[in-house]
Order: C-alpha cells, then sequence, then structure tokens
C-alpha cells in the first residue's frame, strides 16, 4: 500500500540493538531507552499479512499513549514521550515472558474452545451452557505465553510460578494489577458507549520494581462492543458489532485461512485496507472521544526519522 510504513532500517544515535516484532520495530539506545515504532503492518494468526493499513500504526500508539498516561497512577509504565505520531520512547524493562489476558466475556478464541467443547481455561473451570458472547460472573485472567516465534500457549497461574515466569508474590502483583487496569478500562469505555470485552496487559521488571509495556487498550491488544447493541444483539443470538482485529480475523476464515501450513492469504485489495484503515480511525474517535488527526505520510519513514533524531539531540 501506497504510503503505508511496513518496516524500518534506522541506524540511530547511540544505537546497540534492533528488534522487528509483528508490528513494531523496537530500538534499543544506550542501555536503559527503547524507541517503539509501531509501524503499519498487521497480523492474525500470528502471521503477518502481505499489506500494510494506513494510520493503522498511529491509531496504536495514540491509543496506548492516552491509556498509558490514563492508568499511570495504578502501575507505573515504561512511557516517557512520544515525539511522533507513530512513536513511543521509554525505559527499556526485563519483560515477564507472559502475556496477562484478561477476559470479561466469553468470545473469540475462548469461545472457539469452548464451542469446541473445553470446560477449561487456563486451569479456570467454565460451566455448562454458556453462550457465545455471555459475560463472566466475574473477569477471568487467562495468561499466555510470551513466544518469541510462533503461536502464544494458554498456560494457568501454577505453571507460571513451577516454570519460574514468575515469583508467587511477583504473579499476584501482576493479577492485582490486571483487574484494576482492566477495571479503569472499563470505566473509560463504558464513558463512550463501549464495553471493554478482554484485553492484555503485559509487564516487566527494572531495579526490583514492576513496569506496565508495550501497548493498552489498543484495537490490536483489545476488544470492544457497542453497550447500546450488546442485550438485544445477545439475546437474539446476533453476532455482536464490535471494534477490534476480531473482523480480519473472521474475513481471513471466511477465506480459508488461519495461519496454518498450506494456506495462502487473500488478496488484500487497496478498498479492503481502506476499509479495514476506516474501522481502525473508528474505534479511535469512539474510544478516546477525539477526532482522529491524520498526520502527514506523504514521506512517513522521514518523518519519524527527523522527530527520533530531534528527540534524542534534545536529550543531551
Amino acid at each position: 500500500m501506497k504510503n503505508t510504513l511496513t518496516r524500518t532500517d534506522y541506524n540511530l544515535p547511540g544505537q546497540t540493538k534492533v528488534y522487528h516484532g509483528k508490528v513494531r520495530d523496537v530500538y534499543t539506545i544506550g542501555n536503559d531507552l527503547l524507541i517503539m515504532i509501531a509501524t503499519d503492518r498487521i497480523s492474525a494468526f500470528d502471521v503477518v499479512l502481505p499489506q500494510g493499513i494506513p494510520y493503522k500504526g498511529q491509531v496504536l500508539n495514540q491509543i496506548a499513549a492516552k491509556f498509558l498516561d490514563a492508568t499511570a497512577d495504578i502501575v507505573p509504565n515504561w512511557k516517557i514521550a512520544s515525539p511522533d505520531p507513530m512513536v513511543t520512547v521509554g525505559l527499556r524493562c526485563e519483560p515477564y515472558k507472559v502475556e496477562m489476558v484478561i477476559r470479561g466475556y466469553l468470545t473469540g478464541s475462548a469461545w472457539r474452545e469452548y464451542k469446541a467443547g473445553a470446560r477449561t481455561l487456563c486451569g479456570i473451570p467454565l460451566p455448562e451452557g454458556m453462550k457465545e458472547n455471555q459475560q463472566f460472573p466475574v473477569p477471568l485472567i487467562t495468561p499466555t505465553t510470551k513466544a518469541d516465534e510462533g503461536h502464544d500457549e494458554n498456560i494457568s497461574k501454577e505453571e507460571i510460578i513451577a516454570r519460574g515466569l514468575a515469583g508467587k508474590e511477583e504473579y499476584e502483583q501482576l493479577e492485582q494489577y490486571t483487574l484494576a487496569l482492566f477495571r479503569r478500562g472499563t470505566e473509560i469505555a463504558a464513558q463512550k458507549g463501549l464495553i471493554l470485552v478482554d484485553t492484555k496487559y503485559e509487564f516487566g521488571e527494572k531495579d526490583g520494581k514492576i513496569y506496565l509495556i508495550d501497548e493498552i487498550h489498543t484495537p490490536d491488544s483489545s476488544r470492544y462492543f457497542y453497550s447500546d447493541e450488546y442485550p438485544e444483539r445477545f439475546k437474539n443470538g446476533e453476532e455482536q458489532k464490535q471494534l477490534s482485529k476480531e473482523f480480519v480475523r473472521k474475513w481471513l476464515m471466511e477465506n480459508g485461512f488461519q495461519g496454518k501450513n498450506g494456506q495462502q492469504v487473500p488478496e488484500m485489495t487497496e478498498d479492503y485496507c481502506s476499509s479495514v484503515s476506516e474501522r481502525y480511525i473508528e474505534l479511535y474517535e469512539n474510544i478516546t472521544g477525539e477526532l482522529f488527526a491524520k498526520a502527514d505520510i506523504s514521506n512517513v519513514e522521514e518523518r519519524i526519522r527527523k522527530n527520533i533524531l530531534d528527540y534524542l539531540i534534545n536529550l543531551k
């Protein structure tokens, strides 16, 4: 896609390392600073899709920045500054090798497993007779492993502690932070007429202190329903209108792709990519209550380079 940022290859002052993730490119400056660039790449089923989505990186970065600021009283986070619409600069922490997934409703991959007969999720028993998109009595924390490559896998609290991925007290603190962050996200979403359905949080450690890292409450890490339509649609067994990346996964499944060997990603036309971009912008405007201001993308790679360099120069 024209004017989308799908890869960066900068050589920044003081750079000691670069990591190209599924969606983000992360540059380490010295020992203590990270520069995280939210690209326009999009992934599903742990596969990076072949086309970028216009403005997706800006949407993700700006939503994450807003929610990091709005939850800093709950848990310290890694963010220091956002010198470009697609860039966050922050503290380098040692990440925990687990993602703290929290679910308020039975949907997505959890529903697919339940429908196939599973009655436990990360060691948590689930009752019989639940329906798709039904609210849990209390939110469930269902962690996954944080895989460097391939698929993340569900894991129980007991396994996390037994495998040394986090100590018992550490893990219980991660759970407390996860519940508190989800409550705050739920409250903010409700003010905008949305339901925060499920999300994931990542944490790291620095100097003996736990920090919230990476993104938070974005459409890549979270799922939202429209609260005014939820009760009627649930009662009638209708699909929920949602703001998340799930619509991309459904489109892929409808076109015969779930990331399995031998499957081909369906053609992502310019019209399709534009429609995905519009959905991302829709989420931004709904969850923030602000109009989305499109940044200049005539030369997005150079714009980002200049803004990062200006920031680093001013640090000295």
